[in-house]
């Protein structure tokens, strides 16, 4: 099954951009929080993103309930804007072998971030995680969004986007 994703998507996506993961609980009542990494194969077939239990026991929890997850990965300086939603998503617990992963995520933010002017502090703040503190998410996209502001916010990237 061809991903949904482009190339440019999965560059992008890849680039270490700013990670948000959603879910919804039975009642539809939302949860939502930043992710600390992500991952994508090279197909775009597969995304894992990387969350501290410990500040996001409410999205883990719909996750774990529904399987529900919308991930919204968007580029600081450009404002370029990707949404990702899977009906299936499940976790693991993270080993050593992600440690790159993460690092290369970190760095990758801080290089963003300090083209909207704040250091690479501000970026460890946010994201520094002891791995026994992290879970990954795992899913493969089965819609995917163009949400960069503009005329084809919301398009389904099938459409153009």
């Amino acid at each position: 099954m061809p991903s949904l994703l482009q190339a440019d998507h999965i560059a992008l996506i890849q680039s270490g951009v700013s990670t948000i993961v959603a879910s919804r609980d039975v009642r539809l009542r939302p949860s939502l929080m930043r992710a600390v990494g992500s991952s994508i194969s090279a197909d775009g077939g597969h995304i894992t993103v990387f969350l501290r239990p410990s500040q996001s026991r409410q999205l883990l929890a719909d996750i774990r309930e529904t399987g529900q997850i919308a991930v919204v990965f968007s580029d600081p300086p450009s404002e370029r804007t990707v949404q990702v939603k899977a009906s299936h998503a499940t976790e693991r617990g993270v080993t050593d072998a992600d440690a790159p992963a993460l690092l290369a995520y970190r760095l990758a933010m801080q290089k963003a971030i300090a083209q909207v002017g704040y250091g690479a502090h501000y970026v460890d703040a946010m994201l520094s995680a002891p791995l026994h503190d992290l879970i990954a998410v795992e899913f493969s996209p089965e819609q995917a969004f163009n949400q960069t502001p503009g005329t084809g916010a919301g398009l389904p990237l099938t459409q153009g986007a």
